[in-house]
């Protein structure tokens, strides 16, 4: 059994969840950023999702204004910012900090799972992690790789 459904995750609206719910489906985990020189990337995540959730596809983003503070302060803010500029209707959480002694430990789990390039932890937004349909992180991308590069991968474990 993987680890990964063992962890729960607040929402947008402060309810939390199991990550239990999303066992048997293929996952993009991405740390967001709304004011970001990545931000765009919410619109090629919004596409993958729309392409392949009926094929059971879920990405899930977390706010973080852990870089340079470049996250709304409100969750409201950051909620009505992606469905405006991007059409986000894919699942956002609560905001939550990705690295160091505050890091939600979803993330702590991740960063420490599969190591980025030169560091475990995550360096910056747009951070984005590929979990297969058994909960194993499949790959992990780097902040400047857009999501239309993952599209391949995804294929591979739908």
């Amino acid at each position: 059994m993987s680890e990964l459904y063992s962890f729960e995750v607040k929402r947008a609206d402060a309810t939390m969840e199991s990550l239990e719910v999303y066992r048997g489906k293929p996952l993009v985990i991405v740390n967001t950023a709304s004011k970001c020189g990545f931000t765009p990337q919410f619109e090629g995540l919004q596409q993958l999702y729309e392409r392949y959730q009926s094929q059971g596809l879920e990405v899930l983003g977390f706010p973080s204004g852990q870089f340079n503070d470049q996250e709304f302060h409100s969750q409201e803010e950051t909620m009505e910012f992606c469905q405006m500029n991007y059409g986000v209707t894919f699942p956002m959480f609560a905001k939550i900090d990705v690295k160091g002694e505050h890091a939600d430990p979803l993330f702590r789990y991740l960063s420490s799972s599969k190591k980025g390039l030169l560091t475990e932890g995550i360096k910056w937004n747009f951070t984005k992690f590929l979990i297969d349909r058994e909960g194993n992180i499949a790959k992990r991308y780097a902040p400047q790789t857009s999501p239309e590069k993952m599209e391949e991968d995804i294929l591979k474990i739908l």
